[in-house]
């Protein structure tokens, strides 16, 4: 597969990130069986496309939590079924709920 195939599947994942993003049609955008993107992709992107994708969604939830959009809001904002799918998927990929991601973001750092 060459880079302009990858690169449609991942403009895809990047404009369709809050919507439901199936394999097949990333896989179709490529060119490829399901399984054959599954794997390139992972053997290029370093990760599986689904892990890509929470991990896009998580970026953009960061981002809307730190401008005060309220949790419930940016869970179906980023493409989560509702605040504890956000939430779950935050802790595994950050170590932190989004409270604690908040607290810590609003914490001064100290210059030592």
């Amino acid at each position: 597969m060459n880079q302009t195939n990858l690169g449609d599947a991942l403009a895809f994942i990047e404009a369709n990130f809050d919507q439901t993003v199936s394999l097949a049609q990333l896989a179709d955008l490529s060119a490829l069986s399901v399984s054959r993107f599954a794997t390139v992709f992972r053997e290029q992107v370093g990760s599986s496309p689904y892990k890509y994708l929470c991990e896009l969604r998580i970026r953009r939830a960061q981002t809307l939590l730190l401008a005060g959009v309220p949790g419930a809001i940016v869970a179906t904002e980023v493409g989560f079924f509702d605040q504890s799918h956000l939430a779950r998927h935050f802790k595994r990929l950050c170590g932190m709920t989004p409270s604690a991601f908040l607290k810590r973001s609003a914490t001064p750092v100290l210059a030592v």
